[in-house]
């Protein structure tokens, strides 16, 4: 009988446990894992920022790292290639005699596009793709609803899920992998070679940072297990989730996600392991809620498509907003009137992470305060955050914008009052005050 060899292609799914698109691949007798560094990543969109900032860069370069590590710990080979995949992929499927390319699903136009263009190529060389769903807590198939169906109020969303829906059991990791004879791991691009292309620098690393994020699955688990196990953080996650100082107010765990170095079954796993050992409360309660806040935006994503991605969104009545080049420049450089606008877009652009409540502050005054179009400030944070995920960031930024799921029709900011209720004693807009040393910590 002749044996099966299937390309798994890594996408927003760096990571070996609880991988459904990567246990599918492993059902034929010879893996051959990829990922590629698509030039896309790296262009510049309609308002002229390159996507892929330098933050995102070196935390995409780490957790590709760790993911080669761990899969020659278990015998095997990473091919990493940079360029397009619908070009490259066929290539390889033919250079290594595969039939089958499995792949985590997108839902999001960009990405979308990319795999009708990857099943095509694929498709001219006799092989065919399965898309395979892996990026939300709950399977799309399991919604007491179809997609076309999603509620536009998250509220009446999460009651039903919560009601009528189950999270499936994580995967386990696997424990060896057979990849084909002669296979070698590719050596990763450097990240300066890769900022190079795109006239980027890195940045002095900022030790006001609240982590020294590192990407890598290995590290995804080392903060859940840091902040689950080691501290008991997750038990008053409710009462700090809105801070801005420190590593530990926050679970912090949304770059490990964005990059799928860890999967949200597998943290709301721990979070019931931790309600079963420690304790249930509020806390853990809200973690896994704002778990299912990630998944509606990713459905609404899905219902949608390019729509949220519009200047009116889903709310095609609303006003036209300006892009006013000099005062959103002010607001990127975080040299406002508002200093607390201004310390937390200086925290996003130096250490690419800024919390929620700083989130939703800031991209309530480029809106409302400015007049500005949502879609220049989305634009910015995707080019800064390291959790930049298209579904999210578009879904947050349309809500706060007042043209997206949020029943108010308008969900202006006082962000002298939130300034106050948040950072009354100004330690944090001292932190990020345009004196303070920036000090190298690497």
């Amino acid at each position: 009988m002749s044996s099966t060899r299937t390309l798994h292609w890594f996408r927003n799914d760096l990571r070996l446990d609880d991988n459904p698109a990567l246990s599918e691949a492993l059902r034929g007798d010879e893996l051959l894992p990829v990922v590629i560094l698509d030039d896309r990543f790296w262009g510049t969109d309609r308002w002229g920022h390159v996507k892929t900032g330098p933050h995102r860069t070196r935390f995409l370069l780490e957790s590709v790292a760790d993911l080669k590590k761990a899969i020659e710990e278990l015998g095997g080979s990473l091919v990493i290639r940079q360029g397009l995949p619908e070009k490259i992929l066929p290539n390889l499927m033919k250079e290594w005699s595969c039939l089958t390319l499995t792949a985590q699903a997108e839902h999001t136009p960009e990405e979308m596009d990319i795999e009708t263009a990857v099943a095509s190529a694929v498709s001219g060389v006799g092989g065919s793709c399965q898309w395979v769903e892996g990026h939300t807590l709950f399977h799309p198939d399991d919604l007491p609803m179809d997609i076309g169906d999603i509620p536009d109020i998250f509220t009446q969303f999460r009651k039903k899920v919560e009601k009528h829906s189950e999270v499936r059991e994580c995967i386990p990791a696997p424990v060896s992998l057979s990849c084909p004879n002669g296979l070698k791991s590719d050596e990763l691009p450097s990240l300066n070679s890769i900022l190079d292309r795109s006239g980027q620098t890195m940045p002095t690393a900022d030790s006001r940072s609240v982590l020294p994020f590192k990407g890598g699955a290995s590290e995804a688990r080392a903060r859940l297990k840091h902040y689950f196990w080691d501290t008991k953080k997750l038990a008053v996650y409710k009462k700090t989730r809105n801070g801005l100082v420190g590593p530990d107010y926050s679970s912090k765990f949304s770059p490990w996600l964005a990059h799928g170095c860890i999967s949200p079954r597998r943290i709301a796993s721990e979070v019931y392991r931790f309600e079963d050992r420690i304790e249930a409360n509020d806390s853990t309660y809200w973690l896994v809620f704002e778990l299912i806040w990630r998944d509606y935006f990713r459905f609404i994503a899905m219902k949608f498509g390019s729509r949220i991605f519009h200047g009116k969104a889903l709310k095609p009545e609303s006003p036209n907003r300006g892009t006013q080049k000099h005062p959103f420049e002010a607001w990127k450089d975080g040299r406002t009137k508002d200093a607390f606008v201004n310390a937390n877009m200086r925290e996003l652009a130096r250490t690419g992470f800024m919390s929620n409540r700083g989130r939703q502050n800031v991209a309530s005054y480029l809106v409302h305060d400015l007049g500005i179009d949502w879609r220049l400030g989305a634009s910015w944070f995707e080019h800064c955050l390291l959790d930049y995920d298209p579904a999210s960031n578009a879904g947050n930024w349309i809500y706060v914008a007042g043209v997206g799921n949020d029943p108010r029709p308008n969900r202006k900011f006082d962000t002298q009052r939130q300034a106050t209720m948040y950072d009354g004693d100004g330690k944090y807009q001292t932190l990020w005050s345009s004196d303070a040393l920036e000090l190298d910590i690497r």
